[in-house]
């Protein structure tokens, strides 16, 4: 790949922010609409801009660059159709997304940094360190990169790939209006979901947003001890303050959460905590996604058997939980976040 470091992502900008850019450089604003509409069909170059002047074209090409990604790797599984791709940015690091076929239509499970610093005890992520964060328009460039890829619309997008979303809330906020307009990929608030492993200020944040996408919460335990060994920003934002933001979030929004629970063999998969999860979660509007744990080279922890997670799915159902079980895409591929990244680091 030729890095085009020095040059722009337009994909970073909103037609506002293009509107400027035009109107300091002497150019008609309504030019920007052209520009931000050919940007998200996905195109390779500038010069494929064909309504815009050549005299524009020639000036934007010193400037910017598309923000299509450049393609390093791509799995396929034979089982669902799921893709996973591994994106090289153009300062060269690598990100990672994944392409999901549902009954529904696709959606795309995008990363939010290049690394992570929460370091989740049983998430591939870990192991990879962090580098920096992503851009807006290098969020949205998942998006159009894999839908250029793939030729299918993707209508449904989920924050849930590499990274922590809410430790890089300025770009998230502007990825979500970006990929919302309605003359960019036009995709619904309602069609996103937004997963965090707690970062309680930005959770309160949110709420005041009036973004309504679905909040997902990784929960994964049900008291601050185990929590804490699992994912160490529990030691500064306990369970309680965590339910008390998500309570928070409800009543200003009318959403419902999602609770994203990994269920861990031997660890956090007993009636006992199902039956404490229900005592939890039993005031708020909210849906709770059992997840059997991916795992992961380099950890102890195993999945549950398929006995043990119905059984508890069935325990949250009896205490007015509801819940279900997470269909696991792109078994045979490693779909599971940061597993392909970290592989191809570690070979």
């Amino acid at each position: 790949m030729i890095f085009t470091i020095d040059k722009r992502n337009l994909m970073d900008y909103s037609i506002e922010d293009l509107e400027e850019i035009f109107k300091e450089k002497g150019l008609e604003k309504f030019r920007a609409h052209q520009v931000f509409q050919w940007v998200n069909r996905g195109i390779y170059s500038v010069d494929e801009m064909t309504n815009v002047s050549k005299d524009i074209r020639s000036a934007f090409k010193e400037e910017f660059h598309t923000g299509i990604l450049d393609i390093v790797h791509k799995l396929e599984s034979k089982k669902d159709e799921t893709k996973k791709y591994l994106f090289e940015l153009n300062d060269g690091n690598i990100i990672e997304s994944v392409l999901m076929k549902y009954t529904y239509g696709y959606t795309a499970c995008l990363s939010s940094q290049v690394g992570c610093r929460m370091g989740c005890s049983f998430c591939a992520s870990t192991g990879i360190g962090f580098k920096r964060n992503l851009t807006c328009g290098e969020m949205l460039g998942q998006i159009i990169t894999m839908q250029k890829d793939s030729g299918q619309r993707i209508g449904n997008v989920v924050i849930m790939g590499i990274g922590e979303p809410f430790d890089n809330f300025d770009n998230l906020i502007k990825f979500l209006m970006l990929v919302n307009h309605k003359d960019g990929l036009n995709i619904g608030y309602r069609h996103i979901s937004v997963s965090t492993c707690g970062l309680v200020p930005r959770i309160l944040e949110l709420s005041k947003e009036n973004i309504p996408v679905t909040l997902s919460i990784s929960l994964h335990a049900v008291n601050d001890s185990l929590r804490s060994e699992l994912m160490p920003v529990n030691d500064k934002y306990s369970i309680d303050k965590l339910i008390a933001a998500c309570k928070i979030y409800t009543k200003d929004t009318g959403r419902r959460i999602t609770f994203e629970y990994s269920l861990i063999k031997g660890i956090n998969d007993s009636i006992k905590d199902a039956k404490e999860l229900s005592v939890l979660l039993s005031d708020i509007h909210c849906h709770v996604n059992l997840i059997p744990v991916n795992e992961v080279k380099g950890t102890a922890y195993k999945k549950s058997n398929r006995a043990r997670i119905q059984s508890f799915c069935e325990e949250l159902g009896k205490h007015g939980i509801e819940a279900t079980v997470r269909r696991e895409l792109g078994s045979d591929i490693n779909a599971a976040c940061g597993q392909l990244r970290r592989g191809m680091v570690e070979g």
